[in-house]
């Protein structure tokens, strides 16, 4: 398999540059997805309620991908903000990040060019000393048995420290949880091996 783990934010970060007398204060976070990311730069827009612009970028996926991503210039220029704020992310090696880069006006206009180096060279200051921590990309599955077979696959749970995420009854049991991708293999025929033949079901979400 190919490598799913990857660096992440390990925390909230914001580093403020000046260029021409404008403010930029690039703010890092971890998120999955556009509505954390919507989220988000909202709860920047209400910390920095005079702030003229913030502009954004996101990579929800792990580092490196493209799917999901997003961006905003936020009313500067088109192609000024939010496309090389995306380039940088895209590039750095860290993955589920979001980074709003909120602009106090300086009174000295900066140009296509200034805009450009400013927001990108925002974001580039802040990962230099983003303080990251490594994630693992886990598959969401559900698992189907009998109700005999649910201690037995709780015991298994436990000697594989995964987490019980859900459980549902019904004509059997359905169990909810989540397995490091690069451990997968391994870790279903250990399940299966445990139970009588074919008494688990594979359902992924």
């Amino acid at each position: 398999m190919s490598t799913t783990r990857y660096l992440v934010p390990a925390a909230l970060h914001s580093v403020e540059t000046v260029e021409k007398k404008s403010r930029f204060i690039a703010t890092v976070y971890r998120i999955k997805t556009p509505d954390e990311a919507k989220a988000f730069v909202e709860r920047i827009r209400t910390e920095h309620p005079n702030a003229r612009h913030h502009c954004w970028a996101y990579v929800g996926g792990p580092a490196g991908s493209t799917h999901p991503c997003g961006m905003s210039d936020d009313g500067e220029p088109h192609g000024t903000a939010g496309r090389p704020m995306l380039q940088v992310l895209q590039n750095c090696g860290i993955g589920e990040i979001i980074v709003v880069v909120t602009r106090y006006f300086g009174g000295i206009k900066l140009g296509t060019g200034g805009l450009v180096r400013a927001y990108s060279g925002a974001v580039q200051a802040a990962l230099e000393t983003l303080p990251t921590e490594e994630a693992i990309e886990k598959e969401r599955v559900r698992l189907g048995m009998a109700f005999e077979h649910e201690q037995a696959l709780r015991h298994q749970f436990e000697l594989l420290c995964l987490p019980l995420l859900n459980v549902e009854y019904g004509s059997g049991v359905t169990v909810l949880t989540e397995i490091p991708t690069d451990r997968f293999e391994v870790a279903w025929d250990q399940l299966k091996g445990a139970l009588p033949h074919g008494a688990l079901r594979l359902i992924k979400d």
